[in-house]
């Protein structure tokens, strides 16, 4: 079964340094654990919300707004989609994630 991670991140966590400056080598090793079992089909990082347009459509008038759809504190940070077994492997590999020790990650399953 395929499911879509969003990895979620927090602007008011504050991370040491050190910390800071691990999470790309961990996050590098979680994508090559992932990529090589064969569990993760795609991924990759976004830019800030900042960068995002929203678009809607109400009377048949695009309407643009600059910034993301939401005002929250965790803003998504990047996706990953991966083929597990079942709900509860996907949950496993969400949990070795490096953002989860300080973000969130949402696992959705894609509609059958």
């Amino acid at each position: 079964m395929k499911y879509m991670m969003l990895i979620c991140s927090d602007d008011s966590v504050v991370l040491s340094p050190k910390e800071r400056a691990e999470i790309p080598a961990a996050t590098e090793a979680w994508v090559q654990e992932m990529d090589s079992s064969g569990i993760r089909l795609l991924g990759d990082q976004l830019r800030p919300p900042n960068d995002a347009t929203t678009v809607r459509v109400r009377n048949a008038q695009v309407l643009l707004a600059d910034g993301p759809f939401a005002e929250t504190k965790e803003q998504i940070a990047g996706f990953d989609i991966i083929e597990c077994e079942d709900l509860d492997q996907a949950l496993d590999v969400a949990a070795k994630h490096p953002v989860a020790k300080f973000g969130l990650i949402e696992v959705r399953p894609f509609w059958q």
